[in-house]
């Protein structure tokens, strides 16, 4: 639609996530050791304009807690390293045993270790009582292997085989091993010394820990796991013990659950499906568990506890797939189809494994039933399983204790047939929220006004309404008329107007690559009540112009495959403009969502092939990529 708006640096700075003065913007950018942060220094907010603020930071982490990282052989990651680690300060790696550090703090963070068996398997290794010398403790205990990370390699998969039912010499019953390391209270030591850490690196205003943990089914080797949080402290976390697969792993058990739990004890829970593109079809059917169509009772049973899903992690990207958006020449980003089971196989793409097509099924249903199942917004997360949210490019610290280093990376991660570098170093979760505290960021999730980044930190807004001027983009009305005469990310447009109206934004990342274009993803039902999708360029850099073709012209790549350094002589500092539908007809019901690309920057896999001194190309990757960043979507609802 337009080129770049040309805006006084001052009006840049007054809408600029951070205050960080932009000198750098048209520099070289150069790989290496990261900047020291100062031990509790915090990032500069976004100004309180719309009384919000964007704060950044990971919903799902792992430390040794989980069963599969203290199996793996990262036995001293802890909670508290992890909060120290995402608060800025430098940390001695579990998995290298070098220091590390953020290059700038996160502002709030979930420990999410899994439920199964959480803090068990630690205490069999440490021979506590009760645990080292019950069936399923001698069982671990007496693996084949080298005392150390071999023998707990062995003990991993002898837990797995356990947990799919095989039996012989040696095996406990499934049944068994929940007796001896899962039910009762055997997790309970474990589960309140981990809401005791929370609660003491817990800082109002600066440094928010959310207490949570995952929920793992995997349903014939799907896919289906859930982060869980609440805003709530130790009060009320300390009278329950997290729901876990092994209680059972139909998602409708986890919402009942939910349910059941919120009204015993007052706590109130966020649910987040993660890694849908390694669901094998499950995660965003049009049935539930059971096979039978979605109903508007499960519809709404599911939006109550889950508002946002998360659509990029380490694990790859689950926006969408070439195979299901053919036409979207930017659909190809971070793929990951290494399904989790022993087998190694690969998934093919399916409509209920990408947020996208999720978001037209959504429509579909909604046609059909009168509410939406799959009306979400979009985070990022990690998923690391180091107890670091290192997922910086030029220091990424891998996934977990076999990709840690780029030595490690071109091996096999125990990951179906992935290698380290065929995971992705990403992603955060933005949310714009009044203040930093447990509450702010929870009130976020539930309306949704969050984003997900698959890394770089930019600040990225955007409203919808039926009347938005030139003017509404002005300062100083701007953006409080994006919420006066309209909605922010993650609100419906209810009303009946010509055309809906956007007025999108996005401020590079102050030490990350300029931006290369803002896109307007939108999808729609026909009166048939089939579901449509459409990516629109809306805002550009470096004055390009469409093609015959209708399309822009790549914005360049600057970057340097020797050295891995790149320059920001391309791409733009701020784009934003205001953008109306050219295809809306009256009384349409659709999605809109902004997608934010970067110019081109180095894949992580570069900079280790450049470390290894190796051919880039033998990593198999793309030498480059374009970082992007996804709103929650905005639905238009007419009446």
């Amino acid at each position: 639609m337009t080129k770049a708006m040309r805006i006084p640096f001052a009006l840049m700075l007054a809408t600029a996530a951070t205050s960080v003065a932009l000198a750098s913007s048209l520099g070289t950018v150069q790989p290496g050791p990261q900047r020291a942060a100062a031990p509790g220094a915090r990032p500069v907010a976004a100004p309180a304009v719309g009384a919000k603020h964007l704060y950044w930071g990971d919903t799902h982490l792992h430390t040794s807690q989980s069963f599969d990282v203290y199996l793996f052989g990262t036995p001293t990651s802890t909670a508290e390293t992890a909060y120290r680690f995402a608060r800025g300060e430098k940390v001695t790696s579990p998995t290298t045993g070098k220091g590390w550090q953020l290059s700038r703090p996160l502002d709030f963070l979930v420990v999410a270790d899994h439920a199964e068996l959480v803090g068990s398997v630690n205490k069999v290794y440490d021979g506590e009582e009760g645990y080292a010398n019950t069936d399923t403790g001698k069982a671990l205990l007496a693996q084949p292997g080298i005392p150390g990370a071999d023998q707990l390699l062995h003990a991993y998969h002898y837990l797995v085989n356990v947990g799919t039912g095989k039996t012989g010499p040696g095996y406990v019953t499934p049944k068994q091993a929940y007796i001896d390391l899962h039910g009762g209270t055997k997790r309970q030591s474990s589960w309140h010394s981990y809401i005791d850490t929370a609660e003491r690196y817990n800082e109002p205003g600066k440094f928010t820990t959310l207490i949570g943990w995952e929920w793992t089914s995997m349903p014939g080797g799907g896919n289906l796991h859930r982060v869980i949080f609440t805003p709530d402290g130790a009060d009320k976390a300390k009278k329950f013990m997290p729901f876990s697969q092994l209680e059972s792993e139909r998602p409708e058990k986890l919402w009942d659950w939910l349910e059941a739990t919120s009204k015993a004890t007052g706590a109130e829970f966020v649910a987040i499906p993660h890694n849908s593109n390694l669901s094998w079809g499950r995660m965003f059917t049009a049935t539930d568990s059971d096979g039978k169509p979605i109903t508007a009772e499960y519809a709404q049973k599911r939006m109550r506890w889950e508002p946002v899903v998360e659509t990029t992690q380490i694990k790859g990207d689950s926006e969408t797939h070439p195979a299901l958006s053919p036409t979207d020449e930017f659909a190809d980003y971070e793929r990951y189809s290494f399904v989790m089971v022993p087998t190694g196989p690969i998934a093919k793409p399916d409509e209920a494994d990408y947020v996208r097509a999720a978001l037209r099924r959504g429509l579909e249903v909604e046609a059909r039933t009168g509410v939406n199942p799959f009306k979400f917004g979009l985070i990022g997360s990690t998923d690391a399983h180091t107890g670091m949210s290192a997922i910086e490019e030029n220091r990424f610290a891998g996934k977990g204790q076999h990709d840690a280093t780029p030595e490690q990376r071109k091996e096999p991660t125990g990951l179906g047939s992935a290698r380290g570098w065929d995971m992705g170093a990403a992603g955060l979760v933005a949310v714009w929220a009044p203040s930093n505290d447990r509450r702010s960021i929870y009130d976020a999730f539930k309306r949704k006004e969050v984003y997900a980044s698959t890394g770089p930190r930019m600040a990225v807004r955007m409203f919808a309404g039926w009347n938005f001027t030139r003017r509404d983009l002005e300062a100083p009305r701007y953006p409080q008329s994006g919420y006066d005469r309209g909605v922010p990310m993650g609100g419906d447009l209810i009303g009946r107007g010509r055309t809906p109206s956007f007025m999108v934004e996005a401020m590079k990342d102050p030490d990350g690559g300029n931006l290369d274009r803002i896109q307007i993803v939108k999808g729609w039902v026909d009166a048939s009540g089939k579901a449509h999708e459409k990516v629109f360029d809306v805002v550009w850099s470096d004055g390009r112009k469409r093609g015959r073709d209708g399309k822009l012209a790549p914005v360049g790549n600057t970057v340097d495959l020797k050295t891995g350094a790149y320059t920001n002589t391309i791409g733009a500092v701020f784009l934003r403009t205001l953008w109306r539908d050219p295809d809306y007809r009256p009384g349409q019901k659709a999605f809109y969502y902004a997608r934010v690309l970067q110019i081109p920057t180095p894949r992580y896999s570069l900079y280790d092939a450049i470390q290894l001194g190796i051919d880039p190309k033998s990593t198999g990757k793309p030498l480059t990529i374009q970082e992007r960043a996804y709103t929650s979507p905005i639905w238009v609802a007419p009446k």
